[in-house]
């Protein structure tokens, strides 16, 4: 694959390693089809849900199937918030017509978080005229954001904000919903498979039943009693996993 931006996709993110639930099948597999057939179908799609759901796994799912699947295919991943440095630097430098140039000679592009544009009005007007170059030339876009498009701009320069959110909606929006218990579970008995490491069952299932928040924090807190069993060879039990993580048991308490 002919990028630079090719170190920014996480090798472990792939479709075999999600976890596909109620909460997220649709986006998974809108994501999948995008993945096998870029730039034809769902295009540009837009993920969106809260933090820490699977967003980023799926953007990066998408580019590692096509750069492994299409040789010399020129995928860049990369956060909104580095695309807007680099814009940024490009108008003070003078280097426009450079950066436009470099986005606009892609064959996929793919933006996380892109609720950081908000606000960032020539960044705004940047990736209006690219995302029209892109879509036109048959290009395939991913954008993920932590909200649904109409949400994702503010109401300021409602002009350009209405044409972005237009560009955002003219492929396929697809959410991704927090998982439910026995899916949290079969995201937990996946994890430990990876990592290779053996937790009781009803540590598992006490760590499904209490940590509904987002994934991150799930896989976070799996992490974190796994270690501490490791490294101090205790047995895990339930009250002593409950005082471990008491800080993040209690903030649950207050999301739920």
């Amino acid at each position: 694959m002919n990028t630079s931006k090719t170190n920014m996709l996480n090798p472990k993110n792939t479709f075999a390693s999600f976890v596909v639930c109620g909460g997220n099948d649709f986006a998974c597999a809108t994501a999948r089809t995008v993945a096998n057939t870029p730039g034809k179908a769902f295009n540009p799609l837009f993920l969106h849900g809260d933090t820490g759901l699977g967003k980023t796994h799926l953007l990066h799912a998408i580019g590692l199937h096509i750069a492994r699947q299409r040789k010399g295919a020129r995928v860049v991943c990369l956060s909104a918030e580095t695309l807007a440095g680099e814009c940024i630097a490009a108008i003070q430098d003078n280097r426009l017509q450079a950066f436009r140039d470099k986005y606009r000679h892609i064959d996929v592009l793919l933006i996380d978080d892109l609720h950081f544009l908000v606000g960032k009005d020539p960044i705004q007007e940047e990736l209006f005229h690219t995302f029209n170059y892109l879509i036109g030339a048959g290009r395939q876009i991913v954008l993920a954001c932590n909200c649904p498009p109409a949400r994702c701009l503010p109401p300021k320069f409602k002009a350009l904000e209405q044409r972005l959110v237009s560009r955002f909606e003219w492929g396929q929006v697809a959410s991704v919903e927090a998982p439910d218990a026995e899916t949290r579970l079969a995201i937990l008995e996946q994890k430990t498979r990876s990592m290779d490491v053996h937790l009781p069952a009803n540590i598992l299932h006490f760590l499904a039943n209490r940590i509904r928040s987002n994934v991150r924090r799930l896989e976070g807190a799996m992490i974190h009693v796994a270690s501490y069993a490791a490294l101090t060879g205790k047995t895990l039990t339930v009250n002593r996993v409950e005082n471990l993580l008491r800080d993040i048991l209690r903030d649950e308490g207050r999301v739920a």
